[in-house]
């Protein structure tokens, strides 16, 4: 079986557990909410009928919960390692540890089920990278297939959670990763099918967001978009800032964890007195904006709740509490759009525009904003909406909403974590971009020539050197281990001698092992020996020890590589 082969077939068996995390967890959400909430369903539903000492108290006693399982778990988790998943792809070996993930996710669910302002996405894909890196541990698997085993439960997380497969894949490939080189962008699409066709077996969910019918005809209508994607790159830079902010001044207090988680819960349900909106992800809320279709009434509506969740937001977060900020980023995005799609109707502008068309548009710029990706941005609102003719809109302002919000904030929300423990991310270039900001050799790998053994004939030798364009042929032992090579020049010499050529093996005529490279170095590392060698396709050994074969690189091809990336570094 082929490298290729297999990473598919492992790619499958992540998507599994991609989605039976998320099956998992909605079973445990729905569990927990009847527990603080007395029954299942939306929280926002539910918060509405609550009294308000009610909407403080859950919040309120959840953070405490919460931040209560992360003092316990703290003594339970003994290993040492990296828990950021785009971590241990850029700086590390593709090791995630178990425990703190499985501590990190319960504190997260009770979190999440009592009504703070954060999204599951996080602890989905946190869980789902996890796994799969926990399975290629149990393995024995070198650091290269464990990192694209991290990729693929991020894009089966993702695919899972949000029901949207392309913008999993895509999410892999750019964010974690940083590249779409087939034998990487492969194995992530097959989790991310796998893992929604296995959440939407067992969970029958429909269309997350349902939006206005539109048909986007006229050049007058961008100006209008354009404008958004200015005000979303503003919001999103801010909202970053935000976040930090909020993290620095909770840092600052002498608490206890659980006694900030908890405060950050009073906090939230004070603001839920007014606004009920801002408990939860604000899923149903921002389906409800979308649904917003008289103007005057928008503001009375929306700008009390979008200031609302936006300090719900920034408090939760900064009081520690573990989760993700994807679901709460689209509701914010919703009510902007929603607010500036009904100041155009109120001046008697855009009027053929509706105003929840302005609010998708708004949900997927300030996510490119925050992501500094336009294009997982607009392929998760279109999955999302399921509305084709938004995209011509929606593409103009995720573009223009990266490129402000990147002015205004340099780090995105996945690069800022890895800044701060002094990982360097250059996110300037399109090849630069994302987690794996330095290539590796892993990225260009192929499936290796054909290899021969010892005793391999001198015809079987020929036969395959006219089958194929290379001049050199690998021999390896019986177990893979790369032994030497057969060069093409060499047999035209046995040629000259007659009949006895037939009785020539390839353990004769082949020399001795060459200079190798593994999965796992940089580019960087691995020039001197792609410089210095003769060969088209050098040879990619598991490791420089054991040296068993496992694929080849062209040796053009990544040499052109580090020259435009050189390049590009130089431009800047």
């Amino acid at each position: 079986m082929s490298e290729e082969t297999f990473h598919l077939l492992l790619a499958g068996l992540v998507g599994v557990i991609g989605g039976s995390t998320q099956i998992i967890y909605t079973l445990l959400n729905q569990g927990l909410q009847v527990l603080f909430l007395g029954s299942g369903g939306d929280i926002l539903v539910l918060a509405r009928t609550m009294p308000a000492w009610l909407r403080v108290l859950v919040p309120a006693m959840g953070g405490l919960g919460a931040g209560w399982v992360l003092r316990v778990g703290a003594t339970f988790v003994r290993q040492r390692g990296l828990n950021n998943l785009l971590e241990v792809v850029v700086a590390g070996d593709g090791r995630l540890q178990l425990r703190p993930a499985l501590v990190n996710g319960l504190s997260s669910l009770v979190s999440l089920s009592s009504g703070a302002s954060i999204g599951r996405e996080g602890l989905i894909i946190q869980l789902s990278s996890t796994l799969a890196s926990r399975l290629g541990q149990w393995a024995g698997w070198p650091p290269y297939r464990l990192r694209l085993l991290v990729a693929c439960g991020a894009a089966s997380g993702l695919s899972a959670g949000c029901h949207a497969p392309i913008a999993g894949a895509v999410f892999a490939a750019q964010i974690v990763l940083g590249n779409f080189a087939m034998n990487q962008f492969a194995p992530v699409v097959v989790s991310s099918v796998v893992a929604t066709t296995v959440s939407r077996m067992f969970l029958n969910t429909g269309q997350w967001y349902v939006a206005p019918p539109f048909q986007s005809g006229s050049l007058l209508d961008l100006p209008w978009f354009v404008l958004l994607g200015i005000a979303s790159g503003g919001l999103g830079a801010a909202f970053l800032g935000s976040l930090r902010w909020s993290e620095t001044l909770f840092g600052r207090m002498p608490l206890p964890i659980y006694a900030r988680l908890g405060l950050g819960g009073a906090i939230v349900g004070l603001l839920a007195i007014a606004w009920p909106e801002v408990l939860g992800n604000g899923y149903a809320a921002t389906n409800e904006i979308l649904g917003f279709t008289e103007a005057p009434k928008v503001f009375g509506l929306v700008l009390g709740i979008f200031m609302a969740k936006w300090l719900a937001t920034a408090v939760t977060v900064g009081s520690g509490a573990v989760g993700g900020v994807f679901t709460p980023t689209l509701f914010m995005g919703a009510a902007l759009g929603s607010l500036l799609g009904a100041s155009l109707h109120i001046a008697h502008l855009a009027l053929q525009v509706p105003v929840g068309v302005f609010a998708v548009v708004g949900m997927g710029s300030v996510l490119a904003a925050t992501t500094h990706s336009p294009l997982l941005a607009m392929i998760m609102a279109f999955e999302l909406s399921l509305n084709y003719s938004l995209m011509p809109p929606l593409m103009a302002a995720c573009v223009i909403s990266a490129l402000v919000g990147r002015r205004f904030w340099r780090e995105s929300i996945y690069t800022e974590p890895l800044r701060r423990r002094g990982i360097d991310m250059p996110t300037e270039t399109g090849r630069s971009a994302g987690g794996a900001s330095v290539q590796r050799i892993g990225d260009f790998m192929r499936d290796p020539v054909p290899p021969v053994r010892e005793n391999t004939s001198f015809k079987e030798m020929a036969e395959q050197f006219l089958r194929g364009s290379n001049n050199f042929l690998p021999v390896v032992d019986a177990e893979g281990i790369l032994v030497g090579l057969v060069a093409l020049q060499d047999l035209k010499a046995h040629l000259q001698g007659g009949a006895e050529y037939l009785g020539v093996i390839a353990g004769d005529v082949m020399r001795p092992p060459p200079a190798c490279v593994t999965p796992d170095q940089r580019l960087s590392e691995a020039l001197p020996v792609l410089v210095s060698s003769e060969l088209r396709n050098v040879p990619v050994v598991d490791s420089l020890q054991h040296r068993k074969l496992i694929g080849r690189v062209v040796r053009v091809e990544v040499i052109d590589a580090m020259a435009e990336m050189l390049t590009s570094v130089h431009i800047r």
